[in-house]
Formats: structure tokens, sequence, C-alpha cells
């Protein structure tokens, strides 16, 4: 375990871990879980930022800040189903909002067919129009406007389309524009990978700011390099100190960091975003890093030997705007997209839930958490607890879980006649306690160290410990690929519906 493990987080809301530490000071992540291939836009004195929401919908949820620190979801600006969503591009041109959204079919596999779609709006909070399919396959879009006022989009593998002047359309065809930087070939990488290029201009010169050495695999792989060019259309020529950040060490606290995007933050300080995995927890997620650059005399950038792993001076301490949101959810109030996501729903499925008493009403689909479009939340807390009241209709079968795939997930379910035990992503049938009526019950999953403990109960006051313990330090993209984290999660399925009561989630301190 890296050196940082001890170090002690703020805490937000129901104890959930947050950078700011209340004395001037910050601790990465900014933002904790996952919250992969970050893209920030400063505008004006506001910043906002989005994350690869991947099989989430509703997907894309924007953040907002003031200090590039403390961070309030804004509501989530993608509603239909399009795909696997990856590395979103959010930029704003002439007075408007615009998503470019690149994305994979799953039904065709993560390397099977997928295109880049754009949605705009006129307000960051919305509404956002429906998305329209550029027809491009490639994926990781950077926005950028050069010296001919023209728009274009930096695509993974140095290559680069243009757009039409209101950016909802590609003209021209693809080129190619940039090789990359050569990293040693003695360096333990995931592959070369080419991608994420975000362009900015400061002084006289664009930067494109990349990854390369894939986003997973060795802990040393990922890593941040740099190009610039006095013109849009290059040359581009790679930084002297490339790369910019890279993690050297399986024993760092932070893994595979990559996939920055630069920031101006208040008062003129810049500061590079990016994502990685933390040492120990891989089931976590990416998660959002912000660390300080300084500018050279020659006009390139470093970081300023801040360690990402060590509380860092805030960028200003009166920030207004509070961090995070407390994912306990009486269902009083529809959070879908803010908080609430469905794993990859079917178009065909339609609208399954509804609000009604103090109840979140899903309809079932499918036999089994793979085939009924669980509903997850992000979390970002080593360790925590959350509980559920759940009643279950004739013909349905309800339940919790820790849910990475339709492949991987663990859980607790139950329906008129059995109980169900989830693990490893297969199905136990097994017979119903004494304390169990078949139509309501109570459920709770502790998630400590990696060790999974779940508890039932018929009143919400005494419960039973359910026999089996789940460990699940393995539930990770370097085992199940995908690119995802493992989160809390509600299923549905069968032929009736599921109506969940008081949710109620909480942090624990990590042993």
């Amino acid at each position: 375990m890296s050196e940082a493990s001890n170090m002690q987080w703020g805490r937000g809301p129901e104890g959930q871990r947050k950078a700011d530490l209340g004395n001037g000071f910050y601790l990465n992540p900014i933002m904790p879980g996952d919250h992969p291939d970050p893209s920030i836009l400063k505008d004006g004195d506001d910043y906002y930022m989005t994350f690869s929401t991947f099989d989430a919908y509703p997907g894309l949820v924007i953040w907002h800040s003031k200090d590039l620190v403390n961070w309030q979801p804004v509501g989530a600006a993608l509603k239909k189903p399009i795909g696997s969503v990856w590395a979103p591009e959010l930029t704003k041109h002439a007075g408007r909002y615009y998503l470019y959204i690149p994305t994979r079919l799953k039904n065709q596999g993560l390397q099977g067919r997928g295109s880049i779609h754009v949605i705009w709006a006129d307000d960051i909070r919305g509404p956002w129009s429906e998305p329209i399919d550029l027809c491009n396959p490639r994926i990781d879009p950077g926005h950028a406007v050069g010296e001919d006022g023209k728009r274009y989009l930096f695509l993974s593998g140095g290559d680069r389309v243009q757009l039409a002047d209101d950016g909802l359309s590609i003209v021209g065809e693809m080129e190619h524009v940039y090789d990359g930087w050569q990293y040693p070939e003695e360096w333990d990488v995931e592959n070369f990978a080419q991608e994420g290029p975000k362009i900015s201009r400061h002084g006289d010169y664009y930067y494109m700011i990349l990854a390369e050495g894939g986003t997973a695999g060795p802990a040393t792989g990922h890593m941040v390099v740099v190009a610039r060019s006095k013109s849009i259309h290059g040359p581009w020529e790679n930084a002297p100190n490339n790369p910019v950040v890279r993690t050297q060490s399986p024993k760092e606290t932070w893994w595979s960091r990559g996939h920055a995007t630069l920031v101006e933050g208040p008062g003129g300080q810049w500061y590079t975003v990016y994502h990685g995995y933390e040492n120990g927890y891989y089931n976590l997620g990416r998660q959002c890093l912000l660390e300080p650059i300084e500018w050279t005399d020659d006009g390139w950038f470093k970081v300023t030997g801040s360690d990402v792993a060590q509380p860092i001076r805030l960028p200003i301490t009166d920030c207004a705007v509070p961090h995070g949101q407390a994912l306990s959810d009486d269902f009083s109030q529809d959070k879908m997209g803010v908080q609430w996501g469905f794993y990859d729903p079917q178009p065909e499925h339609g609208l399954r839930h509804r609000y009604e008493e103090g109840a979140l009403v899903i309809r079932g689909v499918g036999g089994t958490p793979a085939d009924c479009s669980p509903l997850t939340c992000v979390n970002g807390d080593r360790a925590y607890r959350f509980e559920v009241e759940i009643e279950v209709g004739e013909g349905a079968t309800g339940g919790v879980l820790l849910f990475y795939s339709r492949r991987l997930y663990v859980g607790l379910g139950f329906n008129a006649g059995q109980l169900l035990m989830h693990r490893y992503g297969t199905e136990r049938e097994m017979k119903i306690p004494p304390h169990i009526d078949g139509k309501r019950l109570f459920m709770r999953v502790t998630n400590r160290d990696h060790v999974v403990t779940i508890h039932t109960s018929a009143d919400g006051v005494s419960w039973h410990k359910f026999a089996t313990q789940m460990e699940v330090s393995g539930y990770h993209h370097n085992v199940a690929f995908d690119f995802l984290s493992l989160r809390p999660g509600l299923y549905a399925a069968g032929e009736g519906e599921v109506r969940f009561r008081n949710f109620r989630y909480e942090a624990l301190a990590a042993e």
C-alpha cells in the first residue's frame, strides 16, 4: 500500500470523502470514485466538467465549481441511449455549449461499431438537443478553433477533421496531423494508445495535451505528453520534458495517470486535470486529480513538483459552492441522471420507473442482473454501507448489488418463492429464511476492505447476517475490461414491479 494510505480527507455529506480539507489545502482526488476522461470548461468565473459515463443513462452529468476543488452536479445532458460513452468533449463556442460524444455499441462488443455524436444547448443547465450523428467512428474528440476561425475535432491516433461553422457536422476528409511522442521501449505500458487530444491556446502557441501508454494495464503505463505549434495546422513539436505526468512506480498512490486537460484557475494559476487509479482500489474506477503547473521561459509548461498524494494549496479559500451530494435518497425527488443511472438500458424498454408515494417503482425486465439493466450510482469511498427497503410485486424479483458489469457482480435478491445469491456474475437459488415473507424485505450491504457482507431484516430493526461473504478487490477493468467501476446498485427483474424505499448511504472508516 502507498505511503499516503492513511491520509485524512475532508468529509462531505454522509461522511463521504472530499478534497477540500478546510484548512486552505486540498487532497486528491477532487472527484472521488469513477470520474474518468475529464473534460473541463472555464466559462468566465465558473468551471464546468463532465466525464465518461459509459453505459449509464441518463448520462454525461455536468458538474459546476468556482474553485476547481468543490463540485456540485448540475444535471445529466444525455438522455437518449446511443451506446457506451467514451471520453466526451465539453466546449463553448459563440455563446453556445457543445458536447461531442464518442460511443461504442455494446451489442457489437467494445471494439465494435461506434460513432461520434454532438448535442448542444444555449444554457449549460439545458435543455440539450437530441444527439446528432457525425458519422465518424473515432474516439476522444478534442475541439479547437484555429487561427483561420474554423472549427476542428482532434481525434485518437493523431487525426483531425474539420467541423462546419455551426459545429453540427463534419466537412472535408479526415487527415493525419501528429505521430505522437515515442517513449523508451523498456517502459512497461499497456500499448501505445495515442488518444485524448485536448487543445489549449496560450501565448503564441496551440498546445496539444494527450495520453499515451494505455489507460489501464501496468500502473506505469498511462502518461501525459505535450506537443505545440504556432498554427492549428502544425507542424507539431514535442515537448522536451515529455512525459509531463507519469506514474513512475507501483509504490505510488496514484496509478495510470493520464488523459489530461489544461485549465486556468482562479487568480491565474494554471492546472492540469486528469484521471488515475488509486493504489489498492482499482474497483473505484479512474478518479479525477488536479495538479498545479507552471509555464517556463521557453514557452513550455511543467508540473510544479507538488506530490498529488499530499495536500496542495487551494486555488481560493472562499468558495461558495459546497462539494458533492448526499447519496441517501428517500425518492421524494427525481435524481435520475444526477445520481442514478440505468446500466446499458435498451431503448425498446422505454421508461421503466416512476415515483409513487415515497417509493421508486421500477418495472422488471430480464431475469438476472446481467440482463435487467440495474440502477447504479457512483460512489468514491473506500468503505461504505447502504441499505434499502424492497417490496416485490407478483412475478418480480428485486434486490441489491455491487455491480461492475453484466459479467461481474455480487449481491442478493428475492421474490415470492426464493432467495437469490449473486456471486461472480452468477446466480444461486436458495430457500427463503423464516424472517422473510417473500414480498417485503430490508437489505443492507457493507463493503469494507473489499469484503462484502449482506444483512436482511423484516422490519429494518432486527438484522440477520447472510451466511456468505464475498471478496471483490478483483472486480475491475484489468480483470473484466469495460473501463467501469464497482457501484452500489438496485435491480428489478421478471414480469412485475419492484418498489424501493428509503435508500440510505453511509461512508465508513477503512481499516
